[in-house]
């Protein structure tokens, strides 16, 4: 399902035009985005968590030339499904 898709099902579900779907997709997409970038997490209970990891600076390796480069730290988006939406997938 791409987003197109996304839109379409929501506008199907709640019985709103598309163009309202979509405004009601790109607010949810963007009010997570705007949260992690704060540092905040997301929790949508049933559903699952948005948060950020730190990932540390490392040693990596240019599989080309086998020359040693330096992976700078950064900032990972992460999701960890809640547990009804678990179990859904599982039945």
């Amino acid at each position: 399902m791409n987003k197109n898709d996304l839109i379409a099902a929501v506008a199907g579900v709640t019985d709103m035009s598309k163009a309202d779907s979509t405004k009601a997709v790109d607010g949810i997409l963007e009010a997570i985005t705007g949260s992690l970038k704060s540092g905040n997490e997301v929790r949508l209970v049933g559903f699952g968590t948005f948060s950020v990891a730190d990932r540390a600076a490392s040693t990596g390796r240019n599989p080309r030339t086998g020359e040693s480069i330096q992976i700078p730290a950064s900032k990972q988006p992460k999701f960890k499904a809640g547990k009804a939406l678990k179990d859904s997938v599982n039945t």
